[in-house]
């Protein structure tokens, strides 16, 4: 699996690997108003290239509005596009602000990278 994007930023560190025809991105660190317009040049690079992308959020500490509405625009444009995307490994409190803005049921979430993957069949 090698590493075919790798991006620091302010609080914010993204890596990109390929299985196969998915995509896995690795976002750790805080996703906020600082960081999001880092991790969206990075992501709108790779919306247009690939039609999987699962996403590891396992290692995110924060997630803003900002952050939410990345997501949510990420999951239309995938959408739109007729590709899929996938999120996994959300801890506990990042869900809690996923529930709360009610996006658990927009998102496509799972708990493991096994079963983000396995959605993409």
């Amino acid at each position: 699996m090698p590493i075919i994007l790798m991006s620091m930023g302010i609080g914010v560190e993204i890596t990109v690997e390929q299985e196969g025809d998915i995509h896995l991105v690795t976002i750790e660190g805080r996703v906020d108003a600082a960081t999001t317009p880092i991790v969206e040049k990075k992501l709108a690079k790779l919306l247009d290239i690939s039609q999987k992308i699962a996403i590891d959020c396992s290692n995110i500490d924060y997630l803003s509005s900002s952050g939410m509405r990345l997501l949510l625009s990420m999951t239309k444009k995938m959408h739109a596009a007729k590709k899929k995307l996938a999120f996994f490994g959300m801890s506990d409190d990042v869900m809690e602000i996923i529930r709360m803005a009610g996006f658990e049921r927009i998102l496509k979430i799972f708990s493991t990278k096994k079963e983000a993957l396995k959605s993409f069949d």
